[in-house]
Formats: C-alpha cells, sequence, structure tokens
C-alpha cells in the first residue's frame, strides 16, 4: 500500500472527518479524565506536561489520513519521551503514580489500526514493532506492563492486517470472476463467429446452386424459344437471378468479414437505383409513382444503399401481401438528410399464399435495425387512408464509420 501524500485535503471523504473528529474529541476526554485522576506532573516542564503531551497525540489523529508519516513519528517519539521520562525523570512526562497500565500515548492503538491500511508493511512493521517495545518493556517484564503494553500496540496491527488482507483477497476473487466472465463471453462470440461462419458457406452453396440453376434454366429457355414475349420474361429471370446472385455473394461476405471481427471494405452501391426497383414493380403489375425531390449528392452512399435497401424490403411487401393495389415511392432529399415513404392504396384480392408465406417475418425488424443504426428513425403501419406506410428519417452521413451500416 502506498500512502496518500499526494491527496489534496485532510481526509479522502467527508465520513472520514467525522469519525476522526469523533475519535480525537473522545481521547481527549478520555486524557483529561485521566490527568484529573493523576494529578498534575511534578517535573520542570510544568504541571500540564503529560496532558499536553497526549492531547497533542490525540489531535495528530485528525492528520492521520493527510501525513501518515509524520503523526506516526509524532507517535514514536512521543512514546520514547514518555519511556525516558518513566526511566530517567519520574514525574516530567508522566505522574509519578501512573493512572493506566500503559507507557505509549492514549491514541496509539487507534492510529496503529488506521496506519496498516495507509502505509507499506514495512514501514508499519518497523514502527509497530518499535511501538510494541516502547510498551512492553521486555527488557523489564511484568505483568501489569508486557500484555498491556502488547494488546495495545500489536494486537490492532493484526486486527487490521487481517482485515486488509480480507478485503485484497475478495477483491482478488472479485476480479477472477470478472475475468472469467469476459472469457466466457469472448468463448462465446467466437462459438457465434464459428456458426456464423458456417451457416455463411451452407446459404451459399444452397442457394448460390438454386439460383444457378434458375439462371442456367433462364438463359437456355430465352435461346430456345420462338415466343418473343417468353424470351422477354425469360431474360427479367436471368437478370434477377443474377442480380440475385450479386448481393447473396455480398451478403455471405458480410457475414464472414463479421464473424472474424475484421474491417470490411466499403462495396460499390447496389446494381441499379430506386427507379429501377420502381420500373420492377411496374413491371410486375404494381403500378408504381416515384417522386425525387432535392439534390441526391447531399447523402453518402451508405445512407443512399440504406434508402435503397428500404425501398427494396418494402416494394417487395406490396407484392407479397397487397397484389392488385398501387404504391408510391418519395424521396425527398434536404441539407438534412433523405426521408423515405413507400406507400401502398391497400390489398385489392387475396395474396399468393406461395408469396405471402416465402418471407420469414423478420423484415421490418430488419429495416428497423439498419435504419437506426445509420441514425435514422424508422416507422411503419397502416396508411390513414387505407394501405399500409414504411417511412425512414436518414441523416446526411453515418455518425461513425461508413462500413456501419452494412
Amino acid at each position: 500500500m502506498t500512502g496518500p501524500a499526494g491527496r489534496s485535503g485532510l481526509w479522502r471523504q467527508p465520513s472520514d472527518g467525522v469519525w476522526l473528529t469523533a475519535s480525537s474529541l473522545l481521547f481527549i476526554g478520555i486524557d483529561v479524565g485521566l490527568f484529573l485522576a493523576a494529578g498534575p506532573t511534578t517535573g520542570f516542564l510544568g504541571p500540564y506536561a503529560a496532558l499536553t503531551l497526549m492531547v497533542a497525540c490525540d489531535l495528530a489523529l485528525l492528520f492521520l489520513f493527510r501525513f501518515p508519516n509524520p503523526v506516526a513519528g509524532l507517535l514514536v517519539a512521543a512514546a520514547l519521551a514518555m519511556l525516558a521520562s518513566d526511566l530517567f525523570a519520574p514525574g516530567l512526562l508522566l505522574p509519578v503514580e501512573k493512572p493506566t497500565l500503559m507507557t505509549v500515548p492514549t491514541i496509539t492503538p487507534v492510529v496503529l489500526s488506521q496506519l496498516a491500511r495507509l502505509l507499506d508493511r514495512r514501514r508499519l512493521l518497523w514502527i509497530a514493532g518499535l511501538l510494541a517495545l516502547l510498551a512492553a518493556r521486555p527488557w523489564d517484564p511484568a505483568w501489569n506492563t508486557t500484555p498491556f503494553g502488547l494488546l495495545s500496540t500489536a494486537l490492532p496491527v493484526a486486527i487490521s492486517l487481517y482485515f486488509e488482507a480480507r478485503k485484497q483477497l475478495l477483491r482478488s476473487l472479485r476480479d477472477r470472476a470478472e475475468r472469467a466472465e469476459r472469457e466466457q463471453h469472448l468463448l462465446a462470440e467466437r462459438a457465434r463467429a464459428a456458426e456464423r461462419r458456417r451457416l455463411a458457406g451452407e446459404m451459399h452453396d444452397v442457394v448460390t446452386h438454386r439460383l444457378s440453376l434458375m439462371v442456367l434454366h433462364a438463359g437456355a429457355l430465352g435461346v430456345t424459344s420462338a415466343d418473343q414475349q417468353v424470351r422477354s420474361a425469360a431474360e427479367n429471370i436471368r437478370r434477377e437471378g443474377a442480380h440475385a446472385l450479386d448481393e447473396l455473394r455480398d451478403l455471405v461476405g458480410v457475414l464472414r468479414d463479421n464473424s472474424t471481427g475484421e474491417p470490411k471494405a466499403p462495396n460499390p452501391p447496389p446494381a441499379g437505383d430506386v427507379a429501377d426497383l420502381v420500373a420492377e414493380s411496374t413491371a410486375v403489375g404494381i403500378g408504381t409513382e416515384l417522386s425525387v425531390r432535392g439534390d441526391p449528392a447531399v447523402v453518402s452512399p451508405t445512407v443512399a444503399r440504406t434508402a435503397y435497401r428500404v425501398v427494396q424490403e418494402a416494394l417487395t411487401n406490396v407484392r407479397k401481401h397487397a397484389p392488385g393495389s398501387s404504391a408510391t415511392v418519395s424521396l425527398h432529399y434536404h441539407p438534412g438528410g433523405l426521408e423515405v415513404c413507400v406507400a401502398d392504396t391497400g390489398a385489392v384480392g387475396p395474396p399468393d399464399p406461395a408469396l405471402a408465406g416465402s418471407g420469414s417475418g423478420a423484415g421490418l425488424n430488419g429495416l428497423r435495425q439498419r435504419v437506426e443504426l445509420v441514425g435514422g428513425t424508422f416507422e411503419a403501419g397502416a396508411a390513414p387512408g387505407g394501405g399500409f406506410r414504411i417511412g425512414a428519417i436518414l441523416p446526411a452521413y453515418v455518425p461513425t464509420t461508413e462500413g456501419a451500416a452494412r
């Protein structure tokens, strides 16, 4: 332990000042009582020499936390002076008829018990050993001196050292438990990363295989069919399948990079833009209008990518759950960011069971997380005039790194 020499103020906290002041006043009262019981000293220092020395030691307790070494030195000096007076000049600093069996200042047990918290172990043992030697007087052992001297010096130090060792042990056990918890958390993160890599690999292998077959069949159909409409539809299927393969490769890359904890390089913007999404939606029978206000250059690529995903997911939900409806897509760019709104007029007929049951139900939650990750706000719910509305307010720039939203 190191002493608090560099600490400002007399006490570490106000409660220390309260109990130190109370203890000092209590021992002053005890010493005054002992002085009245024993009478004045008879040496040349005057009748109040013993009382003055005891009160000075009692008041030094107030400065113990700020100046532990000087207070310990004062205590040792007072004990030496009391011993010298008792051996060579009776009545000088101790009355001839001593009222107690102690030959050290009465405040000694309190000071030693606190020095165990303030000084390093070696210095504490030197001070306690010297005071125990002066109090016990092993060169002249007596039943009314030696035991009481050890009780007033060695016992407080032993008790304080025990409680300090216990406190350090508890602190060490607590630190060890926290370290074990952190290690367990790291192991769990490592296991999740391994599982994420495994899932990414399986998703890549299975879904890529099926999409590749779809693209190949669509390409073959476009080449062999004589019907122009069939060839056009096959080309659309082939193009969308290729687009899906690109996005799947991008998604698998994100999963793998996040599992290793390594930063991922910024991806290029998704193929096409919001206008392409609107055109695709119109081509499959969902009348969709696009309204764009402001300059798209005011937002960062990450924010533009997030807006693209919001519109993409919203139009996908319209196709799944609101067949026969029409939709409007609104993008409002301004210096503060971007406002995105996708609203439909409501389903005209029953949804296609194959499309309605193809989702996982986590699309809106995923959108909310993506929007909040870039510092935006997200809302989704029934529109006042019927239908469904999805909106997002995005900042112009992501407050963290550009890769945070992927």
